[in-house]
């Protein structure tokens, strides 16, 4: 049997060639993402850089130790705290020490991100000199080559002049002021390095500190590698490579699920329009069994050659594919690939097994099939929906409808967050597919119930055509369904959440103007400048963070607002379901019900912003919202942090522009900028990320391009295999352009069955999405991405006319020459 089937493939060549196609590219595209994904697992061993010279760095306490059952959690303080000048003095008795103090700087024509240090620690970098000379007077800085030697800037610290520079190293733009200007600039102690035994050092810190009570934050001795982190942002790889993780892990799964889906649908189909071949092997006595061992021998035969080929594909395209990554800003600059060979492993086994599950699935009903029944079954398209077929269909659907009924009765705003909103609409993805020849006919006719009337015969062959190859019909609606359901679910998802923050953040400021700040925020006296503005009221309010320990395992961080409740109360509006915010006072807390214990008057434990442990009462609760709502305590339970914004309220009668003018000049040496309360929300209207915007868009970019691979493999098929009917309707009259035209009528109305069901997924999606943000209490309106639908119907259209009227074309002109070779 299989000597037979292979003898004849020559005359099923574009089948072979489809299958092949189709798989090696799903292949080549694991094989892509699991080489960038495997080179995100090891971040690159970063060594220190500002103390890359320092014996031993002690650093004040930045890091949250909590325990719970089973050991400890940790986290970021959201205020790490400086070395205690208590501490400073016990570990200069160890030997020498250098105060280190890091602070903004705001420059006029500077670099953005500019920052302060005493000129002592620069030894340490090490920075040197390569102009001028160290600074001895408090007007008298050194730069790291922003500014040369003689010049005069303007900084928020007053005029300076730069007598010196030095090389920059890369990963600062520094300010080097006198040790005791710098100290007079910030007096507080961010690290100590101490020329002294390490061991002797750790003993005297870990000493220290037991004597602090109700702080379980801890000050880190740093010696070796460990000194990277005094530097800043220490993590910076690890969390770039984190960002860069969860692009490619969400890539790839939706890469797997397009490919696995286009793949079987593929094998599926080319399985099918052999029914003739299996028709005539059945007659002749092939048992079922022989049938389905042809068919597994073959999809083994193809699925080895076509996934060795595509891993062979994908060790091409994996660097092509970083390179991208890296000039769209979504990788950093040195993000390369590793030596992993899992990937190719990985790939070439699933797309193996892919192969062989969709041919096993069709080969199935192709051996059931009687010997009597052979020819009627191949001659007319009987029992398209098969049982099996509607039990995993009806079920999938049942599962999509059931998980988004339950998860909006339990837990709505799970459905927001991104790996939830990216998975769930493949269940419905794969429910419609499979249930797509029952929505056929009737979409086929309800769309071409115009055509079918007009004048002339195309509209109502294209009508027929499609109903009855329902089967074929719904193999080339499938990979459009799947494109139109990601793209409508992913971006209108994105669209609506992002319009629902923004209603929030409208309904929520009740503000005239907001001030913000520039690096360091507003110092108390610029804060007195702006409350003595007439005609205004205003209200201060610092980030800052708090956490708490839920269900006795988990360490939970909440971003912060420390606020006046009194001045909070008039120029902002909370989302309160319970409780009223003046109510809050130091002793209290005014949560979300997202937190395990949200009932006003009871006592929650909370770790403080700088690691304090407080155990405070509930004085309000808030709505969970779309999750930006956060928690509101009071400036006494926020140490260390800084004013950064603060919202005014105009008194009746006050002229806008007299009050703004006067607001702008107080808040001016500080570097805050006064905007209406219209054009703050304009600027801080949420958005979709850029790296989050960007990996989405190379999911949909992949299985747009994947899928229209899939539909035009599909359609040369289907086209090719109705070559005899072509040179029916041309025996019988119908010009070449009329058969043309037909078939691309034929090929349009197909994709407009797709991207209906396609449509009709996004809007279910999208609908689960609304129902959720309503039962939170969020506002907003449903956004549905027309234009991203638009482009995608367009782009489904433009592959399936090619990949349909080409083959066409070519099968009437193979049917003229033999023709013509018979009259001849």
């Amino acid at each position: 049997m299989l000597t037979l089937a292979l003898r004849t493939a020559r005359t099923r060549w574009v089948t072979f060639v489809g299958s092949f196609v189709a798989l090696a590219l799903g292949v080549g595209l694991l094989t892509t993402m699991g080489l960038g994904l495997a080179a995100t697992l090891d971040a690159p061993r970063r060594l220190p850089e500002r103390f890359a010279q320092a014996p031993v760095v002690v650093k004040g306490d930045d890091v949250l130790r909590v325990p719970v059952a089973g050991g400890e959690r940790t986290a970021r303080l959201a205020h790490p705290g400086p070395v205690t000048p208590e501490l400073a003095r016990l570990l200069a008795a160890l030997g020498p020490t250098t105060e280190d103090r890091s602070f903004p700087v705001r420059a006029e024509g500077g670099p953005k991100h500019l920052v302060g240090h005493p000129w002592s620690v620069a030894a340490f970098a090490p920075y040197t000199l390569d102009a001028g000379r160290a600074p001895h007077a408090d007007d008298e800085v050194v730069t790291t080559g922003w500014a040369r030697p003689g010049a005069r800037i303007d900084t928020d610290h007053g005029p300076l002049t730069v007598v010196g520079t030095v090389t920059d190293r890369g990963f600062e733009h520094a300010v080097f002021w006198t040790d005791a200007r710098a100290a007079r600039l910030s007096p507080a102690i961010d690290q100590l390095v101490v020329a002294a035994d390490p061991t002797a050092v750790e003993v005297a810190v870990q000493n220290a500190v037991r004597a602090l009570p109700g702080r379980d934050a801890e000050v880190r001795v740093l010696t070796g590698r460990d000194r990277r982190y005094a530097d800043p942002d220490p993590e910076r790889d690890s969390e770039a490579l984190l960002a860069v993780n969860a692009a490619l892990g969400t890539a790839g799964g939706v890469t797997g699920f397009v490919s696995v889906f286009v793949v079987a649908s593929t094998f599926a189909f080319a399985v099918a329009r052999r029914r003739e071949e299996f028709a005539l092997l059945r007659t002749v006595g092939a048992t079922p069994g022989q049938i389905r061992r042809t068919v597994i021998a073959e999809a083994l035969l193809l699925g080895v050659a076509a996934s060795a080929a595509g891993c062979l594909l994908g060790a091409y395209g994996a660097p092509v594919f970083v390179s991208y990554l890296v000039d769209a800003g979504l990788a950093p600059r040195w993000f390369t690939l590793g030596d992993a060979t899992w990937p190719f492993h990985a790939a070439f086994w699933a797309g193996l097994l892919v192969a062989l599950a969709g041919a096993v699935a069709a080969s199935w009903r192709a051996g059931r099939v009687a010997p009597a029944e052979a020819l009627r079954e191949a001659a007319f398209e009987t029992r398209t929906m098969t049982p099996g077929r509607w039990i995993v269909g009806a079920g999938l659907l049942a599962a999509g409808l059931g998980t988004l009924a339950h998860a909006l009765l339990t837990d709505p705003s799970d459905l927001l967050h991104r790996k939830t909103y990216i998975s769930r609409p493949m269940l419905l993805i794969v429910a419609f597919a499979l249930l797509s020849p029952v929505l056929v006919r009737p979409l086929v006719r309800s769309i071409a119930w115009l055509p079918a009337r007009l004048p002339g015969a195309g509209g109502m062959l294209i009508r027929e055509n499609a109903s009855a190859g329902t089967r074929r019909t719904a193999a080339v609606a499938a990979p459009v369904l799947v494109t139109v359901a990601l793209a409508g679910s992913l971006l209108g998802t994105t669209a609506t959440l992002n319009e629902a923050k923004a209603a929030e953040i409208r309904w929520r400021t009740t503000a005239d103007h907001v001030i913000t700040a520039g690096a360091g925020g507003f110092d108390p006296a610029t804060i007195e400048r702006i409350r003595a503005v007439p005609g205004t009221e205003i209200s201060a309010t610092a980030a800052t963070a708090v956490h708490v320990r839920e269900e006795g395992t988990a360490l939970i961080r909440s971003d912060a607002r420390a606020v006046d409740p009194a001045a909070l109360a008039r120029t902002a509006r909370l989302p309160l379901t319970a409780g009223t915010i003046t109510d809050l006072d130091d002793d209290s807390v005014i949560v979300t019900e997202e937190w395990e214990r949200h009932t006003v008057g009871s006592t929650v434990e909370v770790w403080l912003g700088d690691g304090t442990r407080r155990a405070l009462r509930i004085a309000a609760v808030m709505s969970i919202g779309t999750g930006g709502n956060g928690a509101y305590v009071t400036p006494a339970n926020a140490p260390g942090a800084t004013v950064d914004r603060i919202d005014v309220r105009l008194a009746t009668g006050a002229d806008p522009r007299t009050v703004g003018a006067a607001l702008a000049e107080a808040a001016r040496p500080a570097g805050g900028r006064v905007l209406t309360a219209d054009r703050w929300m304009s600027e801080n209207r949420p958005g979709t990320g850029r790296t989050t915007r960007a990996g989405l868009l190379l999911v949909l970019g992949i299985a747009l391009l994947y899928t229209g691979i899939g539909l035009a493999n599909t359609l040369v098929m289907a086209t090719s295999d109705r070559a005899r009917d072509l040179t029916v309707l041309r025996l019988a009259g119908a010009g070449r352009g009329q058969v043309l035209r037909m078939v691309a009528g034929e090929s349009l109305l197909v994709v407009l069955v797709g991207a209906i069901a396609g449509t009709l997924v996004a809007a279910l999606n999208l609908a689960g999405i609304r129902a959720a943000l309503g039962v939170l209490h969020a506002r907003g309106v449903l956004v549905i991405p027309w234009d991203a639908l638009a482009a995608t119907y367009g782009a489904c259209a433009a592959v399936a006319v090619a990949a349909a009227v080409v083959p066409a074309a070519l099968c009437l002109r193979r049917g003229a020459a033999e023709r013509a070779g018979k009259r001849g």
